[in-house]
């Protein structure tokens, strides 16, 4: 079995996080892999340093003939048994090289987004096309918003995405009080995502305006890179006059190290797939409030692996927050309960699901030839 990975990722998030997981798995399976991405893009970048055969492209376009030519070119002389395309912009290069440029290879597509597909002709083009064998989504929330628009739905299997457990063997500390200069008696309640507008910072700031009306000792730091709307949610912390409160870290390499000196992870968005942020925190054992949008239900369980509350509705956000600081039997018990629940969403689990998929459409391609 040799797999070609296809990706269009031009930045590193959770999706790419999940790709290289899932590599690292199989290879331990013995799994021969090859990754087709982007030049100089992170995973490719991470294919040269861990030594991963990998082909890159330059990409110009949503619809660009040259890496479906080169798709089709790779599935030939390297005898690809399956392609695994990771995102939208290599699902369309891959079924045009497949309808255009002769690839014959079988395709498991995996859905991370969770909005519905597009009415479009092109869309209905991509997720029905004959070679796709499997729809992998993060979460039966995604399969649910899809399912309409597949013709054959028995295609669409479920696998959450699972992480690393050994990369969170950090306990306690206070690096990022340390270099944030937060008082090591202040409430610390972070965030860790891409400041995109679908993770809703605006809503992250609108609970730390009601928090800090009670707790004006608690602090916020906002840990990820520009997703488009960085310069949006600094102006609306200004505008509420938030700054001394809330921190902008940036994108960081370190979250297994720093996290656990976090007291609250308060996750705000509006649309999730998943959210493997999540997992993190309950590796780094640090409750967390959540909305409960899109497949973040699958994860936290209310009062059970964290708190849940409505999309958008800082106050009750805030009231999570705030039940957590003042409760330690509260925050003791969800802290156990998200440990216990972590146990079903490791890299390994994972990757033992997708081959099983992977085996199942090479069996069936099998029989009916």
């Amino acid at each position: 079995m040799t797999i070609l990975h296809f990706s269009s990722a031009t930045s590193w998030r959770g999706g790419e996080q999940q790709i290289a997981y899932l590599i690292e798995s199989l290879s331990k399976r013995s799994i021969k892999q090859i990754v087709l991405c982007v030049d100089e893009a992170p995973l490719a970048k991470h294919c040269q340093k861990n030594e991963i055969q990998y082909y890159g492209y330059r990409k110009r376009s949503s619809i660009n003939p040259a890496p479906a030519r080169m798709m089709a070119k790779i599935c030939k002389n390297q005898s690809i048994s399956l392609v695994h395309i990771h995102d939208s912009h290599a699902h369309t290069y891959a079924c045009m090289g497949a309808s255009f440029f002769g690839a014959k290879t079988p395709f498991v597509l995996s859905r991370r987004v969770d909005f519905p597909i597009s009415n479009s002709p092109i869309s209905s083009w991509k997720y029905n096309h004959s070679s796709i064998k499997a729809i992998i989504c993060v979460s039966h929330f995604i399969k649910s918003i899809i399912e309409n628009r597949i013709h054959a739905p028995e295609k669409i299997k479920v696998v959450h995405s699972g992480i690393d457990l050994n990369r969170f063997p950090y306990k306690r500390n206070n690096k990022l009080r340390d270099e944030f200069n937060i008082d090591k008696a202040a409430p610390l309640i972070v965030n860790v995502a891409a400041i995109a507008p679908h993770k809703d910072y605006f809503t992250f700031v609108d609970t730390a305006k009601i928090i800090v009306q009670q707790r004006p000792d608690a602090r916020f730091l906002i840990i990820g890179a520009d997703g488009g709307e960085a310069d949006a949610v600094r102006q609306y912390v200004q505008r509420l006059q938030l700054n001394e409160y809330i921190k902008f870290t940036g994108f960081r390499k370190d979250i297994p190290e720093v996290l656990p000196g976090a007291d609250i992870f308060l996750f705000t968005s509006k649309e999730e797939g998943l959210g493997t942020s999540l997992l993190d925190a309950l590796a780094c054992k640090v409750p967390i409030v959540a909305t409960a949008a899109g497949g973040i239900p699958e994860i936290i369980e209310h009062e059970v692996s964290g708190l849940l509350a409505p999309v958008k509705n800082a106050v009750l956000l805030a009231e999570g927050v705030k039940r957590i600081l003042a409760n330690k039997s509260l925050k003791s018990k969800i802290v156990e309960g998200g440990s216990a629940r972590l146990r079903a969403f490791t890299k390994d689990k994972t990757a033992a699901k997708t081959l099983t998929i992977y085996k199942s459409i090479l069996s069936l391609d099998t029989e009916l030839s």
